[in-house]
């Protein structure tokens, strides 16, 4: 079983370089998760930043998988809501490496995120994915609920086609 734990900002720093690969390697695998091919290191990193900026500025909650012993899997909740929604949160960038998928960290981290928010009062999450995908198959079968689909919503990885999104939500109890 794999360890899931809050990284605070420093934290997330310190582990920079395997943010970087795990981000890098889900691009590289063909992960629909905002960024297209070529996909650097170097813009993986740069893109864990800004999240370490938004982290300290108390906007984001990093929750990470160690598998083996290394950094394999890390999930972000974005709390950062309108006045006017502070019950609600952000599932993003569920991310797991290559090397490590099999074994559950995907259903870890979102257990583990659903707890955070829960202890944090947020009562409903978020979240889209592109259809078709493993990921849409998990947040089925997490118990999410599909809100809709909008087609052509975002490019596929490789830069060809132009694939449809799903948005879910799950109250919380």
């Amino acid at each position: 079983m794999s360890a899931v734990a809050v990284l605070n900002a420093a934290e997330a720093e310190a582990e920079l370089d395997a943010l970087a690969e795990i981000l890098w390697d889900c691009v590289d695998g063909g992960a629909s998760v905002n960024f297209v091919k070529p996909f650097t290191h170097e813009e993986a990193r740069e893109f864990w930043r800004r999240v370490i900026a938004s982290m300290r500025a108390g906007g984001t909650v990093m929750l990470a998988a160690r598998h083996e012993g290394r950094l394999a899997g890390t999930v972000l909740l974005g709390i950062d809501t309108p006045p006017n929604q502070p019950h609600r949160a952000d599932i993003k960038k569920l991310l797991v490496h290559r090397r490590a998928r099999r074994y559950g960290l995907a259903r870890a981290l979102m257990a583990a995120a659903e707890a955070e928010a829960r202890r944090r009062g947020r009562q409903l999450l978020t979240l889209d994915t592109q259809c078709g995908s493993a990921a849409e198959r998990l947040y089925h079968a997490l118990g999410y609920t599909l809100l809709g689909i909008i087609p052509r919503y975002a490019v596929a990885p490789d830069g060809g086609a132009v694939d449809d999104c799903a948005f879910f939500y799950k109250a919380l109890a």
